[in-house]
């Protein structure tokens, strides 16, 4: 009786547990590729050209620069715009939000990046802007 008693006791992982912490790791792996393809993946990136018309820093809690673009498509000979549209963006970097604050009123082409979904400290828009050049005016 006594060598059984001195044997060490072996237990077996139940099933349920190494169920559990599969599916838990499973699901923390798809959680963060979805959180990552909602957030962050680049759905689309181009350039916007128009006039800088707003810049602004706003938030209650987490303040990010907002702006506004009006392109124009149809323009008079005066280079007046006779249709336009509006372009909403967030911009994410301090560096070119106050470059930008220097050219309102000003032709622009913005680099933005379209991300699947928004997030409080990058901005009120699914548009992030991370690059921008001057527009020469093109007289006729």
């Amino acid at each position: 009786m006594e060598a059984l008693t001195n044997q060490p006791l072996q237990q077996k992982k139940s099933g349920f547990k190494k169920f559990m912490r599969i599916f838990i790791i499973l699901f923390l792996l798809i959680g963060g590729l979805l959180f990552w393809w909602k957030y962050y993946y680049t759905y689309s990136d181009g350039y916007r050209s128009g006039l800088l018309q707003k810049l602004s820093h706003k938030g209650n809690i987490m303040k990010t620069y907002e702006g506004e673009l009006v392109m124009s498509s149809i323009s008079s000979t005066n280079n007046v715009a006779l249709a336009s549209e509006k372009f909403y963006f967030s911009i994410a970097s301090d560096s070119i939000a106050k470059a930008l604050m220097n050219l309102e009123g000003k032709r622009v082409r913005l680099h933005y990046e379209q991300k699947n979904g928004k997030l409080p400290w990058r901005g009120e828009s699914e548009y992030i802007i991370n690059g921008f050049s001057m527009e020469e005016m093109k007289m006729p």
